[in-house]
């Protein structure tokens, strides 16, 4: 717990030098959840101290990224390169503490001594001899480092909430450089300070980092603050189990908002990826808060399964408010730079959502589905729709349209309207009702041809109708 609050702290630190990746998503929704989980607070920082790869566009990438899956953070996002001086002077307050020191070594005598040590056998690990030298020996104005003072006997354990008790040998960890000879910090040394100055109680992060919490340990030790606990989850592997890479698909969150999922079921599954909560497999964000905790996370890698995020996708699609669906769908649109539909549309759009989501998996699907509303007459069959439209079909759909004309316009009027005619002409229902689907939307598939009739108003829907019978 934060020693002046009482709270739990946990922080998502990025660093923009590309798009929000999936593993980065991951991590920063697992932070988020186990502080809103504990009623702490979740905080971001942007890792630019990269200056020749840290970009601003990346930076609003990720920003964005966040913004879209709805992991708002607490305060304002922290800037590492802007909190440089900050670092410098923990670099020299632990040389004053002596557990730092100034190292005038140059690179090619570290390099002779690791040529050395190979030869001999020996561990390649560099040994200052500027830790125990008298600084005042020094060559004057020479170029220097700041390197910590590691322990070389005895072990350091790390506690991990996921891995459980890790233990390294002291005498495996070197003096690891904390300031470089141009002042700027190492990444190491910069994380430390960050962590501890912002408050953060626990770090929550990839396995890939797990060897960095034994020497950042030992830098916290070095600079006599409490060390946070740290929880280290799986990395995410590809449906062949290897690494997560660009040759498994898309990588970035931006990907998959313009593939149409909804940012509801990319936090289901990304949750369910690593964590579980016994057999539950579709949850909303409101229980994955209620639920998650450290303990139930596993220390194998978790495979991205697209057929599960599909899966998923579409039942969040079904148990969305029609009303939020929209909202979606309008942002996807802008993404794509499409026009927004207008007020009338919109409005059909919403009149037919309950029909439409039943069998839409993405927004991509959804939008497909409504692609009647969204067009204009005349209406063209795609290839598969047209082989319906024969001379028969036409024939049915003309002599159906003469009764239309004076139906009542209400679902189940219109029900009862083509059933009355089904069985007038001795034909089933199916073969009425399939070209007027292609009649109505161009498509095989569609929501119930009633549901659309009604979406679309008397006025449309006979004037499609005519459209279709003329050809």
């Amino acid at each position: 717990m934060n020693a002046q609050t009482g709270k739990v702290v946990t922080r998502f630190a990025p660093s923009p030098t590309g798009f929000l990746h999936i593993g980065g998503a991951r991590t920063a929704l697992f932070n988020w959840l186990y502080a809103r989980h504990c009623g702490g607070t979740f905080l971001l920082r942007i890792e630019d101290t990269d200056r020749a790869r840290s970009t601003p566009e990346a930076t609003a990438a990720i920003l964005e990224g966040l913004r879209w899956l709805g992991l708002d953070w607490d305060g304002e996002a922290v800037s590492q390169f802007e909190r440089g001086p900050r670092h410098r002077e923990v670099a020299e307050e632990m040389v004053a503490r002596g557990t730092a020191y100034r190292c005038w070594s140059t690179k090619e005598e570290i390099d002779a001594f690791r040529e050395a040590a190979k030869a001999e056998g020996r561990p390649p690990l560099f040994r200052s001899p500027w830790r125990d030298a008298d600084p005042a020996t020094a060559p004057a104005g020479a170029p220097h480092v700041i390197r910590l003072r590691a322990p070389q006997e005895g072990e350091t354990t790390v506690e991990d909430k996921v891995q459980g008790s890790v233990t390294w040998k002291n005498e495996t960890l070197d003096d690891l450089i904390l300031l470089r000879s141009d002042g700027v910090p190492t990444y190491m040394l910069a994380v430390v300070v960050d962590d501890h100055d912002m408050g953060v109680t626990h770090v929550i992060r990839g396995d890939d980092h797990l060897t960095n919490s034994a020497r950042q340990t030992l830098i916290y030790q070095a600079a006599g603050w409490e060390v946070p606990a740290f929880a280290h989850i799986p990395l995410i592997h590809g449906p062949d189990g290897a690494k997560l890479s660009k040759r498994h698909g898309a990588l970035g969150v931006d990907a998959y908002r313009d593939m149409g999922y909804l940012p509801e079921a990319m936090r289901n599954y990304l949750a369910r990826l690593g964590w579980s909560h016994g057999d539950d497999e579709f949850f909303t964000t409101e229980q994955a808060v209620e639920w998650f905790d450290l303990p139930q996370i596993g220390k194998s890698a978790a495979r991205f399964d697209f057929k599960k995020l599909e899966n998923l996708s579409g039942q969040h699609i079904r148990a969305a408010e029609d009303a939020e669906l929209l909202r979606h769908l309008l942002t996807l649109f802008a993404v794509q730079g499409r026009e927004t539909p207008s007020e009338a549309v919109q409005a059909q759009l919403l009149e037919a959502m309950p029909g439409l989501k039943e069998r839409a998996k993405t927004l991509l699907e959804l939008i497909d589905m409504a692609h009647y509303l969204l067009g204009s007459r005349p209406f063209v069959p795609d290839e598969k729709a047209a082989k319906q439209m024969t001379p028969e079909s036409r024939g049915i759909l003309s002599r159906l349209t003469q009764r239309l004309q004076n139906a009542s316009w209400g679902r189940d009027d219109l029900e009862t309207e083509c059933k009355a005619f089904s069985e007038a002409e001795d034909i089933k229902l199916g073969k009425i009702a399939q070209p007027l689907r292609v009649a109505l939307t161009g498509r095989t598939v569609s929501p119930s041809v009633f549901d659309v009739m009604v979406t679309l108003g008397r006025e449309e829907s006979l004037a499609r109708l005519a459209d279709a019978t003329a050809e």
